[in-house]
């Protein structure tokens, strides 16, 4: 038998030692979500190498490494209302949440997770439910690339998959100083993790981080001709 929890301990200290994880709000949070049980159970016993791992219809839920690390370049604090581009899993709504809305916060935040694969909204949804998250994260089945305008403005927008470009919704109904973070790049070849800041006076300045590889976005605003 695996013991998952102490798993978890080692790839948390493991990130904090490589300086991925800087932050105690970023590590509790880390600590605090069993991927074990948001990725499928053939999968369970790999949860936590830090890799991807696929979760059905050409999908993946992405490294712990760069869950954390999003987390971290997002800045993100209690109360913040966050939108998350491609739910997959649930896995990370789970960890945004613990951060933005923990349970005992008076003023508690909120995610809304848009996942536009029907079967993973429905298995996002299932996973963020039996794991008590349901009050805290919202999800909805639908194109991400047009944001939720139903809910805007956010503090924070993350993005799970390639974009060939920020997509102007999402700028839109970002926040003024919110922080938008995405990975920009060609389908299944080179891109960037690329963080977005709207300043109060609404201007946007835009920094390309790292080299990265997600699967492509799909939606208006994303690739053309995916399936």
């Amino acid at each position: 038998m695996i013991d998952f929890e102490a798993e978890r301990r080692r790839l948390v200290e493991n990130l904090k030692a490589e300086g991925v994880i800087r932050s105690r709000k970023v590590a509790e949070a880390m600590l605090k979500v069993p991927r074990e049980k948001f990725v499928p159970a053939r999968l369970k016993n790999q949860a936590y190498y830090d890799t991807p791992l696929p979760i059905g219809w050409g999908q993946t839920v992405s490294a712990p490494h760069m869950v954390a690390m999003m987390c971290e370049l997002l800045e993100l604090e209690v109360g913040h209302k966050v939108l998350e581009v491609g739910a997959g899993c649930g896995y990370h709504a789970a960890v945004v949440a613990e951060i933005v809305a923990p349970r005992e916060a008076e003023n508690p935040g909120h995610v809304y997770t848009v996942e536009i694969v029907k079967e993973l909204a429905e298995m996002a949804r299932r996973n963020l439910e039996a794991n008590s998250y349901a009050g805290r994260v919202t999800v909805v089945e639908g194109d991400g690339t047009l944001g939720l305008p139903e809910y805007a403005p956010f503090d924070r927008i993350l993005v799970t998959a390639a974009a060939p470009s920020v997509p102007p919704p999402l700028l839109e109904q970002l926040k003024p100083g919110g922080i938008m973070v995405i990975p920009v790049g060609d389908p299944y070849s080179y891109q960037v993790l690329r963080l977005v800041r709207k300043r109060s006076n609404g201007r946007v300045e835009e920094e390309d981080l790292l080299g990265v590889a997600f699967v492509p976005l799909r939606g208006a605003y994303g690739h053309k001709g995916l399936l």
